[in-house]
């Protein structure tokens, strides 16, 4: 049997926690609940009680408790602490290391692996202000999870709701029998997806990448302990657990933002992202008699940027979506463009929108040609060769 420490915070979703308490104790474990007291606005220390059958603490200023220095023994006693719902206020709290009541008290002070489960408008759950928090919790050895996409209390619409307790329930499993992960302590930048490059304000060119390979390879990589930053693309897929999104549109615009998030262990930039840029027109062009001609100017190259910068990581990988000649073009791009690896693919099919991928591994070494298979699976291969690549008996190119 394990032992939970269920810190429920304050928002609407801390109804769900009841249902949550319940799941965790037909599954055999143990729980206690601290209560916050934002959210005995939404639940009563009465009902946890009850499905917990232990008793409910509300208080640092509880003097029985604290004359036994209660907070620490709390941060202790348990095999794994539980946030949820960590509310905006929560995990900025969390991530600024303070301690002003007694859930921030025992997270401060407790040796035990910590699992924090957000709910929030999507708006606050976007806030670059909240990015940054998530990050510095995971970068602090956290377990965030990426919170659900759909309609909100507020009547939003976006990501930011709480995980269904059931989702909750096995990523606590997951964490109690976790062992140590391969790229725990790195950094690693993903880039995905396409970008939109517009001619006028309702008309853009774009390309057909549906960004699902590397939104997989961003949560392979997760999976293996590492902190992900992924740049994507417009594209409308879901999270991955545990990794740090940033949404953009425009080439320059990744660019930039590949550019904050540097330094990096490691870049696997999977995304296909477009050549050339037009000077926008301001309005819609309308049709006429005459076609409009497009003056295209080169965008910057992220790749080669990137090989050529003072902050290059120590792994850098490119892709190579091509239509002939594939593992000649890509190997002609990894000496062109002086990376690591190129992963090359032959997109002449439907590879861009489809489930399944065949990569060759082009490195200075030589061509390694996978057989094909699902994206996912691609994704786990590749993810398992950059740690070994990381590794630090292993050379870096």
């Amino acid at each position: 049997m394990k032992r939970i420490l269920l810190i429920v915070g304050g928002g609407i979703a801390a109804y769900k926690a009841s249902e949550l308490v319940r799941l965790l104790r037909k599954r055999g474990h143990a729980v206690r609940c601290v209560l916050t007291e934002a959210g005995q606005h939404f639940v009563t220390p009465m009902t946890l009680a009850a499905l917990s059958e232990d008793k409910v603490y509300t208080t640092l200023w509880d003097l029985k408790d604290e004359a036994e220095m209660g907070h620490i023994q709390l941060s202790r006693q348990a095999d794994l602490i539980v946030v949820a719902p960590a509310t905006a206020d929560l995990i900025a709290r969390m991530a600024g290391g303070l301690a002003n009541d007694l859930a921030t008290t025992l997270l401060l002070a407790t040796d035990k692996p910590v699992l924090a489960a957000p709910a929030m408008n999507v708006r606050m759950w976007l806030h670059p202000a909240t990015i940054r928090n998530v990050a510095q919790l995971r970068a602090d050895g956290i377990t965030v999870m990426a919170p659900d996409e759909g309609p909100m209390a507020c009547g939003e619409f976006g990501p930011g709701r709480l995980p269904e307790p059931d989702r909750i329930a096995d990523a606590i499993d997951a964490a109690l029998e976790a062992k140590p992960q391969r790229l725990a302590g790195r950094h690693i930048l993903v880039t995905a997806g396409p970008t939109h490059e517009p001619i006028d304000p309702v008309r853009y060119i774009a390309n057909r990448s549906s960004g699902r390979q590397g939104f997989a390879i961003a949560g392979a990589l997760a999976a293996l302990g590492a902190r992900v930053t992924l740049v994507a693309g417009p594209v409308t897929l879901p999270t991955p657990a545990g990794v740090t999104r940033i949404d953009v549109e425009t080439a320059r615009e990744m660019a930039d933002a590949v550019d904050r998030a540097l330094p990096v262990d490691a870049a696997i930039m999977v995304a296909a992202v477009a050549d050339w840029h037009v000077d926008a027109a301001v309005q819609k062009i309308k049709k006429g008699d005459a076609t409009p001609t497009l003056s295209l100017s080169e965008n910057p190259d992220i790749l080669a940027t990137l090989a050529r910068s003072p902050q290059r990581p120590a792994l850098l990988i490119g892709f190579a979506a091509e239509t002939e000649r594939v593992v000649e073009h890509a190997t002609a791009k990894r000496a062109r463009k002086d990376v690591d690896w190129i992963v090359a693919n032959d997109v002449s099919g439907d590879v861009m929108g489809g489930d399944s991928n065949s990569v060759h591994i082009v490195t200075k070494d030589g061509v390694e040609s996978w057989p094909r298979q699902g994206k996912d699976a691609v994704a786990a291969q590749l993810a398992r060769r950059v740690a070994d690549a990381l590794e630090p008996a292993q050379p870096m190119r």
